[in-house]
């Protein structure tokens, strides 16, 4: 699962053996083609939890087992730069979707699909943070006092979809596992966005294809 326009069509790039027309899944496009022998759908852009979680549980019905989200974060801590990989190990949860889905327990990624990031990534030159986000439904009410408070619980970043995502993906059984590449700062209390910053662009053209190999690991 990709979710802008961009990072969807450089996995798709990647596939062989691919359709040539998409198939829409809601208002997101599903391609899906071969990534070094393994079947590999990608399925984008998508922006925000209740569209994420729309295409998600289209996909388990269509026979989806195993997911990777690739987005980007804000940083909510001075370490974690522009240019980096997040790996969400939870998230707290400020967006509707997630209480529809009731849990037993906090909602993780599957240990096999971290593992296979962490692996993939291993030689790609990239800095790779493990932590917690903050996901939101409202980006314009990032407020000084949240930004503070969910700083001081150690959370790396924040951004919209992870936490229904980790929470669909437990609550349905399968396999999952999130990547974020930090766009942008709130580390400061004052917003400075790294979308044309040469990290942030180097990072998002190494990244699809280790993404597909951990998948297809």
């Amino acid at each position: 699962m990709a979710f802008t326009p961009q990072d969807q069509q450089a996995c798709r790039s990647l596939l062989s053996r691919r359709w040539e027309r998409p198939h829409r899944i809601f208002l997101a496009d599903a391609v899906a083609g071969d990534f070094e022998g393994t079947p590999v759908a990608v399925l984008g852009p998508m922006l925000g939890a209740p569209q994420a979680v729309l295409v998600m549980e289209k996909a388990i019905a269509l026979g989806v087992r195993r997911v990777i989200a690739y987005g980007w974060c804000g940083s909510l801590q001075p370490a974690v730069a522009v240019g980096d990989v997040v790996l969400p190990t939870k998230a707290f949860s400020e967006e509707g979707t997630s209480a529809h889905y009731p849990l037993q327990g906090p909602a993780r990624p599957s240990p096999a699909l971290l593992h296979a990031l962490r692996r993939a990534l291993a030689q790609s030159q990239l800095t790779l943070h493990e932590g917690s986000v903050w996901s939101t439904d409202a980006p314009y009410r990032e407020t000084e006092a949240k930004v503070l408070a969910y700083q001081d619980r150690g959370v790396l970043g924040v951004e919209m979809e992870m936490a229904a995502l980790l929470t669909v993906a437990a609550f349905r059984g399968i396999e999952f596992a999130g990547v974020l590449v930090v766009s942008d700062d709130l580390s400061h209390l004052r917003w400075r966005h790294g979308f044309k910053d040469p990290g942030f662009i180097r990072t998002r053209k190494r990244l699809p294809q280790r993404i597909l190999q951990a998948l297809s690991s």
